[in-house]
């Protein structure tokens, strides 16, 4: 009892007495300026001021949309494929936290053996063993540090693929959504041409109109055609497109053609230093700074010896009857110590490696906080400049309308020839293509600056925060 008593005692001692090794984690920094250069009318935020909300894709108010959104988080097999590499990452933790605790073994045995002199003895054994190894140099502590990271830069990972997946598949349905006005807008040009050429060949027949006014009908008809035809194609592409994102085969996916009349929200764009909460790839590349950090501390462990507390009790016996006899017990109890006296510079190599990998990621955590933010200064000169292109367009659009009514007045009075309706309906229907492209621009310029500023997700704060 007293060499039990001991043994625990040894035991709280050491633990107590044992200590961290390697560099407490400070999160680099990075210097992110006070607002974005090219966001108009910026305010600072208040503390009570709208942030963008996680189902950012509701600020579009368009059902169809919503609808795609909650499927695509359940089908999607990249969405998938990093929701199991979090799991992954979850074992991992427990499976490195489980080293903290004592490991229980029992085994059970049956030699027989024998010599020329002595002739032919078994031995019946069945012994527990416990084992532990006390932390007393933070090996273990440092290394659950890392895969404590490494999860919450697992966590962030998976955030980032979902916006990426949502922000993918709600740029592809708003340039589908374009692709269907365009059609349509074809549908009624191809009508229009159709009743053109039929007029010109009336009036070739009735001698006011010559052939080349017939042959020009002909050509902007068939143009228009053709033009109809790629869309048609273009618009099949990006239906297999959000299928494959919806995780299902092309074959079973379709999505009706439907005027949709969707404005461009008001984006809170907030500070620069929220990028560091919101976007998740930022959040990652930083938890991964931290995981390696920690990886410092691991690798300066080894240059201490590990200390293996053991004890083992059991029984053994000749016979089976005396198996389980009192006078037959054994049990052993007592420290190991192992330390390395020579690696020829290996694990100095180790640590040197390991600050190495620290530094490589602190620069690529710098690099990322960096790239975001161009993103949202591009994607807010987007926003910017296509709003006004499009005021500028719709007058443009405006002064195409009223001189295709013109032209064809004028064509109708005899008073010019059919080539330059042809030359004026053509611009007319740039002008409307343009319009239409530009609407499509702007909304997907919106989806691309969520994005860019995180989507609405927000990094998970620490455990030792909230305490």
């Amino acid at each position: 009892m007293e060499r039990v008593k001991w043994f625990l005692a040894t035991l709280l001692s050491l633990t107590m007495a044992g200590c961290t090794v390697g560099p407490d984690y400070t999160e680099p920094g990075i210097e992110l300026g006070q607002q974005y250069e090219n966001q108009q009318g910026w305010v600072r935020a208040q503390p009570n001021a709208a942030a963008l909300r996680a189902d950012w894709w509701t600020l579009f108010d368009d059902p169809v949309l919503n609808g795609l959104m909650d499927e695509v988080l359940v089908n999607n097999q990249t969405i998938a494929q990093f929701e199991a590499q979090y799991r992954q990452a979850q074992a991992l933790l427990r499976e490195s936290e489980a080293q903290f605790f004592p490991s229980v073994n029992a085994n059970a045995g049956f030699t027989r053996s024998g010599s020329g002199a002595e002739g032919v003895s078994q031995q019946y054994r069945v012994a527990g063993t416990v084992s532990w190894e006390p932390d007393l140099w933070g090996r273990i502590r440092r290394t659950v540090e890392a895969e404590s990271a490494q999860l919450q830069a697992s966590e962030a990972e998976l955030a980032g693929t979902r916006l990426s997946v949502q922000s993918t598949l709600a740029q592809t349905y708003f340039r589908l959504r374009s692709f269907d006005a365009e059609l349509r807008l074809y549908e009624q040009t191809v009508e229009a041409y159709r009743r053109s050429l039929q007029t010109t060949e009336n009036r070739l027949n009735a001698g006011v109109a010559a052939q080349l006014d017939v042959e020009s009908a002909r050509v902007q008809l068939n143009n228009a055609l053709t033009q109809q035809q790629a869309l048609r194609r273009q618009r099949a592409q990006l239906e297999n497109a959000m299928a494959v994102l919806l995780g299902k085969p092309p074959s079973q996916f379709s999505l009706p053609s439907e005027p949709v009349s969707v404005a461009v929200p008001s984006i809170p764009a907030g500070l620069p230093s929220e990028l560091l909460q919101r976007r998740p790839d930022i959040a990652s590349a930083e938890r991964q700074v931290a995981a390696a950090n920690a990886q410092i501390g691991v690798a300066q462990s080894a240059w201490f010896p590990n200390l293996t507390l053991t004890a083992e009790g059991g029984y053994r016996a000749g016979q089976w009857a005396q198996w389980l006899s009192a006078p037959f017990s054994f049990w052993s109890l007592g420290p190991a110590l192992a330390m390395t006296i020579f690696d020829g510079g290996a694990r100095e190599a180790r640590i040197e490696q390991a600050r190495a990998g620290y530094e490589a990621l602190v620069a690529v955590y710098r690099q990322t906080v960096l790239t975001a933010l161009r993103e949202v200064e591009d994607y807010l000169v987007d926003l910017n400049s296509l709003a006004r292109e499009q005021q500028s367009q719709q007058r443009a659009l405006d002064a195409a309308r009223a001189s295709l009514r013109l032209t064809l007045n004028q064509y109708d009075a005899g008073l010019i020839d059919y080539l330059s309706v042809v030359q004026v309906e053509t611009t007319a229907l740039a002008a409307e293509r343009a319009s239409l492209s530009l609407s499509a621009d702007r909304l997907i310029a919106a989806v691309q600056l969520i994005a860019a500023l995180g989507g609405g997700w927000q990094q998970p704060i620490p455990a030792e925060v909230r305490e």
